[in-house]
């Protein structure tokens, strides 16, 4: 019985720093997109919400999503999907993309803001670090107690 106290804990900070991982490499994505210096018109082939929650009383969370395609500088016909665009573009808009090439093709339709970005991962980054920071004085504590 005492192992649940350590199994428990032990997946949250796997999750946890699963997600950080996420976010740190999506970051390096999108810094690595707009850094690259290439540029395309894409197309927005198709746009729709997903909703989450909503379930015994909660609140409901849309989120909007994009399908983009472009054309690579080496001919590639390249089609990507993104999450939290503007409502402003529809299907049919045209809109420039940032994209870095290498063994695969990271592209975003968002423009260059590496602060924001830079500041939106570090608080994400914090937040998970004092869920991971939790988890570990817990399990500290309970082997301390129950030793």
């Amino acid at each position: 019985m005492d192992a649940l106290f350590y199994v428990v804990p032990g997946l949250i900070m796997g999750v946890a720093l699963f997600m950080a991982y996420r976010v740190v490499r999506r970051s390096l994505q999108l810094r690595s997109a707009w850094t690259s210096g290439l540029t395309a018109e894409a197309r927005c082939l198709r746009m729709f919400t997903t909703a989450h929650g909503g379930g015994h009383d909660s609140s409901v969370r849309t989120a909007l999503h994009h399908v983009y395609e472009f054309r690579a500088r080496d001919g590639r016909l390249v089609r990507f999907e993104e999450e939290g665009g503007p409502a402003t573009v529809v299907e049919g808009d045209i809109v420039t993309v940032y994209y870095a090439e290498g063994r695969e093709t990271v592209a975003t339709a968002r423009r260059p803001s590496p602060v924001r970005n830079a500041a939106g991962t570090l608080g994400v980054l914090a937040f998970l670090g004092v869920i991971v920071v939790f988890c570990v004085g817990f399990m500290a504590s309970f082997g301390a107690a129950a030793s």
